[in-house]
């Protein structure tokens, strides 16, 4: 499928924009590989510097997305992101340095952009994505680039672009794996077409648990910003109507097509969603929760075995996580359980434990429906035990 054409090339909307989008002597020396470029030239790099970006999160996806269209001439590109950099993202967010953390990450990023590109206007928007913003912050782009690290997020991404009529770059990672997308209202599928529902809270571990291949975020990303200047400049082939999946521990990059689905409940031919997050993350209107599930703090837990009460500490992890931080316990990682829960004891009290509280929820409750009714989740896992009980405990 061609890249679709976009608004730029309108010509009410190229001639109202026509000033804004001419190249001044320095912009003429930095974009010159552009401009020798069949394809681009002077015209496609007008186009750029016309062209309203808004990146969803400015994490490993955004940020060498963000690098690449900000270095390419963008002209206005949009941040959305409510973190703060942390000394664990520096592994992959090639968009800060070791000065950076603890700084908002909007504002980090804005500053480097800007130093790689004064020609480029950077807008930050220190806020989280949710259902009462996200048509706001995405109504006035031209385009979304997606780099979100949840399921809420992009699925209420995809339900405004498609009720805006704005094109969006879905991009994920995970591990050694990663994927990328286009979608374009009224002219495929969309986000909902290939993923009707999400896979159930904690089935999908994220980067904090499962882990994520450094240099993985900068391929997928940088496949997104390629797709992004390619929608601006009316260049190539899309990946509208196709799913890319890279393995990067074998190099392998396959594809999957995607159709759209007459019956998606945002872009089908009889739509039941008429605003972003009506139904939120589903195809059938089930919002994503939390099951709600016994809980102990880290205090109580702490106060009890120090009082030497008869308790089992469950660790529900994985083995090479136990490596990183440890409160003891008995381990039988989450995967294991149905296979190996003969070894608990249900008789006794039993709080189980992972990295932040969500894999030991899951536990929690299959133990319950199992038949033990002596069972916690240690309420914010490990990483809460750090704050509150020993800081010597490694967060993660």
């Amino acid at each position: 499928m061609k890249t679709p054409n976009s608004p730029l090339q309108e010509p009410h909307r190229a001639a109202a924009n026509e000033k804004a989008g001419e190249l001044g002597a320095e912009e003429t020396g930095r974009y010159l590989r552009h401009l020798v470029l069949p394809g681009v030239g002077a015209e496609g790099q007008s186009r750029l510097k016309r062209a309203r970006v808004l990146l969803v999160g400015a994490g490993g996806l955004g940020a060498p997305a963000g690098l690449y269209l900000a270095a390419a001439g963008v002209g206005h590109l949009g941040l959305v992101d409510d973190d703060f950099v942390d000394i664990t993202n520096l592994q992959r967010q090639v968009l800060f340095d070791t000065a950076d953390v603890g700084r908002s990450k909007v504002d980090a990023a804005r500053e480097r952009l800007r130093a790689l590109n004064p020609n480029v206007n950077v807008v930050g928007h220190p806020v989280r994505l949710g259902e009462a913003n996200v048509a706001a912050l995405i109504r006035g782009y031209d385009l979304v680039v997606d780099g979100s690290d949840n399921f809420t997020t992009r699925y209420l991404v995809n339900d405004a672009c498609v009720l805006l009529g704005v094109p969006f770059i879905s991009g994920s990672v995970s591990r050694f794996e990663g994927q990328v997308s286009c979608f374009f209202p009224e002219q495929g599928p969309c986000y909902r077409c290939l993923f009707p529902s999400p896979p159930a809270p904690g089935a999908v571990p994220d980067c904090a648990e499962g882990g994520v291949l450094g240099v993985l975020p900068g391929i997928v990303g940088s496949i997104q910003a390629a797709e992004a200047l390619k929608w601006i400049l009316q260049a190539g082939t899309s990946l509208s109507g196709r799913l890319l999946r890279i393995d990067a521990l074998t190099m392998k990059f396959t594809e999957v097509a995607v159709a759209r689905d007459a019956f998606c409940p945002v872009c089908g031919d009889r739509p039941s969603i008429r605003e972003p997050g009506g139904e939120l993350s589903s195809a059938t209107g089930r919002k994503e929760a939390n099951v709600s599930v016994p809980e102990i703090s880290v205090k109580e837990l702490k106060r009890r075995l120090d009082a030497g009460d008869n308790i089992v500490v469950l660790d529900v992890r994985e083995p090479h996580e136990t490596k990183i931080s440890n409160i003891g316990g008995v381990l039988i990682p989450l995967g294991e359980l149905p296979a190996r829960m003969h070894e608990l004891d249900a008789t006794r009290e039993t709080v189980v434990y992972c990295r932040s509280g969500s894999r030991s929820a899951r536990a929690v409750t299959f133990l319950l429906d199992a038949g033990f009714d002596k069972v916690w989740n240690l309420k914010g896992g490990i990483n809460t035990w750090a704050d509150e009980i020993d800081p010597g405990v490694t967060r993660y």
